[in-house]
């Protein structure tokens, strides 16, 4: 997310200046770089690529993509598709399906044969439909979500500013102990802790989300003087340990309620 997503230097809403005129840049910006990471994903039970010499592709509004050489990819697992699609970018790109374990899934491979000339280090790679895929692992540990960004950062800190999350002139939330979440290319969260939240105004909701560098969030509906705001808060029960320090602590959606840091709305 940091380079390219979100206010990343090379996103669209990037917020930061250079020391050189912008213009230089492409609207439309791509970066492959080298991943020291081994990287492995797994379908129908069968480890269909690994590899140490993995790629990671950042482009502008993208989440970041792993790319492998297809030396590293189990060919016998896949089958060759009649799809195509077209990237102004990147060129035309072909697809490939994965029959493994009594499985398949269509078109979940892709790569370009021939890419425009302008990125012609993509030939020789192909890249895999993240959430199409049972598994990821960097190293030995399970990766859910996307790629970790290496340019993407999650900051805990401990705070004493004041927040109050009202709905409808009441107040579902009133603290002067929140833990802020910095996180790259992202505005800053405020935690709450339970004992400073009105959980009787919410209502459990059967929406989750996931997050490569958090976890999965649950989240919980507002209810106040019959007026039902789906999804107005959300939590980590499980956090992953970048975000240990919010467990059970919840965060509002200041789009849907109003939320305050030091009497200034946000």
């Amino acid at each position: 997310m940091a380079l390219a997503l979100g206010t990343g230097p090379f996103g669209p809403k990037s917020e930061g200046e250079f020391n050189f005129d912008t213009g230089v840049l492409k609207a439309h910006t791509l970066y492959f770089e080298d991943s020291p990471k081994r990287v492995r994903t797994i379908f129908g039970g069968e480890t269909v690529v690994d590899s140490r010499r993995v790629k990671l592709l950042h482009e502008t509004g993208h989440l970041p993509v792993y790319y492998f050489p297809m030396e590293d990819i189990r060919r016998d697992l896949l089958e060759e598709s009649d799809h195509t699609t077209h990237c102004p970018f990147k060129g035309d790109a072909s697809y490939y399906s994965v029959r493994a374990g009594g499985r398949g899934a269509e078109n979940v491979v892709w790569y370009y044969p021939e890419p425009l000339e302008s990125f012609s280090a993509l030939k020789g790679y192909a890249a895999f439909y993240w959430r199409k895929m049972e598994r990821w692992m960097e190293e030995d540990e399970e990766v859910i979500g996307h790629p970790h960004d290496p340019y993407h950062r999650v900051d805990v800190l401990e705070s004493s500013r004041q927040v109050r999350v009202t709905l409808d002139g009441e107040v579902l939330a009133a603290s002067d102990r929140p833990k802020i979440l910095f996180e790259t290319g992202l505005p800053p969260r405020h935690y709450l802790p339970p004992e400073d939240v009105r959980t009787d105004l919410l209502l459990p909701s059967d929406t989750e989300t996931i997050c490569p560098y958090k976890g999965v969030a649950s989240y919980h509906s507002a209810l106040v003087n019959g007026t039902s705001i789906e999804d107005a808060a959300w939590l980590y029960p499980e956090p992953l340990p970048e975000a240990e320090k919010v467990k059970d602590h919840l965060c509002f959606d200041s789009k849907k309620v109003e939320v305050k840091v030091d009497g200034e709305k946000i």
